[in-house]
């Protein structure tokens, strides 16, 4: 596993896979199966595995999170960086910052909150965790308003900040003031589109924003890979073409639920049985799988056939 700081150069070299976490009947870790989906994302090229929303680290105890961290750091490969996240209250924060410090994971990334909470109180937060840790944080920016971007832009200039995941949707990508101010405050080098392939070209191309988080990565890894490698040539029209690969899958999983999709559909397509999900949440009902199961299967075909294509120059 990596274990040096993250730098703007880490953030830029690969797709940020966002996992869901695989389990046995009785929710205990399944270690096999979290070892091939990490082998299949390695497989593709992907170096940048992030353990948050689609893992259900927010409903994971604190009694079970030693565990958990310990096994994504066993079974990743030696330059993969692995992202754990936490929180998102602050009494977990900072009970899992304890457990964190102990470890050698790089950075940690504060899953976003919903309610209670004021701009001044987070930022108190962000700093206190970071100082738990031991290390500057990820911050995970998924409403309009969350943080302001002043308040972004001063734990920036104190050191605080390895990346901002920025997640919020918009019906139309291309305009967002939001993400404007943000990255006035911010250099865009540390600036991370969070919502997978959908605005990936309007967010690299437009923002500058320098990669992009990606759930069905976890099915095509290859596909994803091609798609920042294709951005970063500034070449769009073959990217778009990729980037409509997904669609099908994140049109499926807009429609339901981002999460729980893409938790079965990773088993569905056939990368490794992810078992149930860790309540509060639950798996797709028969009906929704056999609507998903097709577009998760379609997409992996597509990305074997994409890793076994020449590679364009």
């Amino acid at each position: 596993m990596k274990t040096s700081p993250i730098t703007p150069a880490d953030l830029a070299r690969s797709v940020i896979a966002v996992p869901p976490l695989a389990r046995h009947a009785d929710l205990s870790l399944d270690r096999d199966a979290n070892r091939a989906i990490v082998r299949h994302l390695e497989g593709g090229g992907v170096r940048s595995l992030m353990y948050g929303g689609n893992a259900n680290f927010y409903h994971l105890a604190v009694s079970a999170y030693a565990e958990t961290v310990d096994m994504l750091a066993e079974i990743a490969g030696a330059d993969t960086w692995m992202l754990p996240s936490a929180g998102p209250d602050f009494g977990k924060l900072l009970d899992q910052a304890a457990i964190l410090r102990t470890r050698t994971f790089p950075t940690a990334m504060l899953l976003p909150m919903t309610f209670p909470f004021t701009d001044a109180g987070l930022a108190d937060g962000i700093r206190r965790f970071g100082d738990a840790l031991g290390r500057p944080v990820v911050v995970y920016v998924k409403a309009d308003p969350y943080l302001e971007p002043a308040t972004l832009g001063a734990l920036h200039r104190e050191g605080r900040l390895v990346a901002v995941k920025y997640a919020v949707v918009r019906r139309d990508p291309s305009r967002d003031g939001y993400l404007d101010a943000i990255l006035k405050e911010l250099p865009r080098e540390i600036v991370v589109s969070g919502i997978g392939e959908r605005p990936a070209i309007v967010h690299l191309r437009d923002f500058g924003l320098v990669s992009f988080t990606t759930g069905s990565g976890c099915i095509a890894p290859h596909l994803s890979m091609a798609l920042l490698d294709l951005l970063k040539r500034g070449r769009y029209d073959e990217a778009e073409a990729i980037r409509s690969a997904f669609l099908p899958l994140e049109d499926a999983r807009d429609a339901s639920s981002p999460i729980r999709v893409l938790h079965d559909a990773v088993g569905l397509a056939g990368v490794a049985d992810t078992g149930p999900m860790l309540p509060l949440l639950s798996g797709l009902s028969a009906g929704e799988q056999a609507r998903v199961e097709p577009a998760a299967r379609e997409l992996l075909a597509r990305d074997r056939a994409r890793a076994a294509a020449p590679i364009a120059a």
